[in-house]
């Protein structure tokens, strides 16, 4: 008898082991692909950066009007995320996902075959407005698919998974670009694309069916955008974060000239350079997981503001006097970017932090005006244009000095503090964006 009940005991173990594994697996495949979702839109910009010259010469045009392409992708990322929030919630999420990658994959072909600027510049725009659906999604069905307490682990998991692509999209860029042709890089994204919808299809559940209740009229939406914009804390954390994020757009917009042209930079070795500066700032966010441990988001971003001006003021004073070269450029690149690690998703949760039931909306709303800043910016940069380090340095400093003057000129009210899972959240809002 206690052999059968050993037996029997055994067997239990074992049957909880083995749905514990698949359990594990489960959850391994749905990171996986909700970390590819949130990694659409870094690797739309990062991939084909490399490639500006190339295809400023595929097109006959110049590298400055291939770099409208990025503004424009920028405002499509904008307008798109106050689309899709609102149809995430009508029509639940894998059909407005379906949509918006197949417009995405129609775009990636119309911009691999483009034969003028002017058609890049315009289709670009089309793929950010299909593409930002899963920069959305992915954030919604981490919410509807996970515990509440499990939600800071998942998107630490999530941060890791998209920080491969600012570190290997450039020089996988460069390296089909080289040997294949820029048309190429977009060929890949369809193929990277296809595999989402695949996983998608198969993997994913359905984490949120439709509301028919939920209104998709404007009036609704825009006094739920209004009563956002009523809130202090909003304004001052949200305007401050974005245009201090602002600089790291003008940066990813003005690097493929000044490295590739200026300092005369292989497409790889341009690859390898935006990998360092992008580990600053997946390093830098990690760091700011430890410190929060000890110091308030607020003191965080002060002091990470100060020290984001002064390297800025350092480096266009190196391009004002004639003396700016790769490694120096790199390395207070590098210290930019690691101080932006701090600023943007502790400026970001507390600006976040007031809302509970019009979260949607808030973050929808923080992410449009974020990109469109970024998307002037970057065009900023490209209509500056001298042939030198200039506009891309001079609109970086400008962006972390007015950040630091609207978060001294501000008067502190009393703020509700964000806690570590929001910080972590946005930390990878911020991420999806290099």
């Amino acid at each position: 008898m206690r052999r059968l009940h050993s037996i029997a005991n055994r067997g239990i173990k074992q049957y909880l082991c083995r749905m514990n594994q698949a359990k594990k697996q489960s959850q391994f495949f749905l990171i996986l692909i909700l970390g590819l979702l949130s990694a659409i839109g870094p690797l739309s910009i990062d991939m084909y950066l490399p490639a500006f010259p190339s295809i400023a010469k595929g097109l006959n045009t110049t590298v400055a009007s291939v770099m409208l392409s990025l503004s424009s992708f920028f405002i499509g990322i904008s307008i798109g995320q106050l689309l899709y929030g609102p149809l995430l919630e009508r029509y639940g999420r894998k059909t407005p996902l379906y949509f918006g990658l197949a417009i995405y994959a129609i775009s990636s072909f119309a911009c691999a075959t483009a034969m003028s600027v002017e058609t890049l510049i315009a289709f670009r725009f089309f793929q950010a407005l299909g593409g930002c659906v899963g920069m959305v999604a992915s954030r919604a069905m981490v919410r509807d698919l996970f515990d509440v307490k499990d939600n800071a682990k998942v998107f630490s998991t999530l941060m890791l998974v998209i920080a491969v692509s600012p570190i290997i999209a450039p020089s996988l860029g460069g390296l089909i670009s080289t040997y294949l042709g820029w048309r190429y890089i977009f060929v890949m994204l369809i193929l990277v694309i296809a595999s989402i919808i695949a996983g998608i299809y198969f993997l994913l559940p359905d984490s949120k069916g439709p509301d028919p209740t939920y209104s998709l009229k404007p009036v609704a939406i825009l006094t739920g955008f209004a009563s956002i914009l009523k809130h202090p804390q909003f304004i001052l954390y949200t305007f401050s974060g974005a245009v201090a994020s602002a600089g790291l757009y003008a940066f990813i917009s003005g690097s493929p000239y000044v490295f590739l042209e200026i300092f005369k930079a292989t497409e790889q070795h341009y690859g390898w350079g935006f990998a360092f500066v992008a580990s600053g700032l997946i390093g830098s966010s990690q760091l700011n997981s430890l410190l929060l441990k000890n110091y308030s988001s607020q003191q965080i971003i002060k002091v990470a503001l100060i020290c984001q001006s002064v390297v800025a003021i350092i480096l266009v004073s190196i391009a004002i006097l004639g003396l700016s070269e790769l490694y120096s450029t790199l390395l207070l690149v590098f210290f930019y970017l690691s101080c932006q690690g701090f600023i943007f998703p502790n400026a970001a949760a507390l600006s976040m932090a007031p809302f509970g039931h019009n979260a949607g909306n808030a973050s929808a709303l923080m992410g449009f005006i974020q990109m469109s800043l970024g998307a002037f910016m970057s065009a900023m940069v490209s209509l500056f244009h001298n042939g030198t380090t200039l506009p891309m340095t001079g609109v970086m400093a400008f962006c972390s000095i007015v950040a630091t003057l609207i978060y001294i000129a501000s008067k502190k009210s009393t703020l509700k503090p964000a806690t570590i899972k929001l910080v972590e959240e946005e930390e990878v809002e911020m991420i999806n964006t290099l």
